[in-house]
């Protein structure tokens, strides 16, 4: 079935569909959106874990290059605690589990947690 168009007199101007008379508008309600909240994925020192395996983690799990990871690793040795990245909740609560079974099955006792930013 095809849909036939309206005679070419209905745009002529003076024509009363185009009077604005029984328009309808449509208003575009906007919305308050407002971005996802972020959370800090930290890592803690502790005694037993090493330096190098802090740095792998850093390089593997949050993609920092071999300068900056060490960078990280030093201020949670010498701070006790380092902000490894800072992502959305559902990413953060990822990256923590991640670091913390790779810990695990390296049988080292490296704690990680999220803070929010």
């Amino acid at each position: 079935m095809t849909k036939r168009l309206p005679p070419a007199t209905a745009n002529r101007p003076g024509n009363p569909s185009e009077d604005g008379q029984g328009a309808v508008v449509a208003e575009q309600e906007k919305l308050a959106v407002e971005p996802p909240r972020l959370f800090q994925v930290v890592m803690l020192n502790d005694d037993f874990t090493p330096m190098e395996f802090v740095v792998l983690v850093l390089q593997e799990y949050f993609r920092h290059d071999i300068e900056t990871a060490t960078q990280i690793m030093l201020k949670i040795h010498h701070e006790g605690r380092g902000v490894c990245g800072v992502y959305t909740k559902d990413v953060a609560a990822t990256k923590v589990e991640l670091v913390l079974a790779a810990a695990r099955r390296a049988g080292h006792p490296l704690q990680c947690i999220l803070e929010t930013a």
